[in-house]
């Protein structure tokens, strides 16, 4: 049992629940997915507005139905090459939401260092979903590179949080950016019949791992270590001078 795959099986307590009622009630997981991406705007309303606590709360929402859609059609029988398309297109609309809504955040505060590191992570982001998309045009399966949408979607929760949103996004960026370089390697190499690249090196940076696996692990609290021990004024945070993490927003409210 790995620290990931223990946080994933208490979660699924309450998702169950929630997805056995979504069953008896008999909503259409393309329904399912489309309110998931119309919460996820409205995420993107609070982040643009500087409220980061209550864009985080709408998100786990949004990503309640985001995750369920698919656990729904499995068990109702509606699983479909249209909705397998419907959910993959309304996922990017979700991740456009989030970005733009810091972008626009940025670009009111003046801060266009951030507009520019904001949309940089933005067009990696999407670009890791394309390349994994038309890489599986040609080659059977291109599952590599660690940045995929449930990690972004989750540092971003993260971010919202514990007001560490200019790590985040720098952990995303860099990540992205060598998902989406591990793909062209991987299709590449696969095309052209090449062994795949061996070592500790490789393990690390050419990623093939599962999640809730040691490795993946190690990668998370890496990145947790990074985002929360990293001083915001080094990283020269927009926000975080103003805004409160959730604990300080708790305290506030009591």
């Amino acid at each position: 049992m790995t620290f990931t795959g223990t946080i994933g099986k208490i979660c699924m307590f309450p998702l169950r629940a929630i997805i056995k009622a979504s069953v008896a009630l008999g909503i259409s997981p393309n329904t399912l997915t489309l309110i998931g991406v119309l919460i996820n705007c409205a995420a993107g309303v609070a982040l643009a507005h500087n409220r980061f606590v209550l864009a985080g709360v709408i998100m786990i929402c949004a990503n309640i139905f985001d995750f369920i859609d698919g656990k729904v059609a499995y068990i109702t029988g509606q699983q479909s090459e249209f909705g397998a398309f419907w959910d993959s297109t309304l996922d990017r609309f979700s991740d456009l939401a989030l970005f733009t809504g810091l972008i626009w955040l940025y670009a009111r505060i003046g801060r266009t260092d951030y507009v520019l590191i904001t949309t940089l992570t933005l067009i990696f982001a999407i670009m890791t979903s394309y390349a994994r998309a038309r890489a599986e045009c040609l080659i059977e399966k291109c599952k590599v590179g660690f940045m995929e949408r449930p990690e972004r979607i989750v540092l971003f929760m993260i971010g919202a949080f514990t007001n560490r949103m200019a790590g985040i996004l720098w952990v995303i960026l860099v990540l992205s950016i060598l998902s989406v370089a591990n793909r062209i390697h991987y299709t590449y190499l696969a095309l052209n019949n090449k062994p795949m690249p061996s070592g500790a090196f490789a393990r690390a940076f050419f990623w093939r791992d599962e999640r809730t696996t040691i490795p993946y692990d190690l990668w998370v609290i890496a990145i947790l270590a990074f985002v929360w021990l990293t001083p915001p004024d080094w990283l020269n945070d927009p926000t975080a001078a103003g805004q409160p993490g959730l604990l300080e927003w708790i305290l506030s409210k009591t």
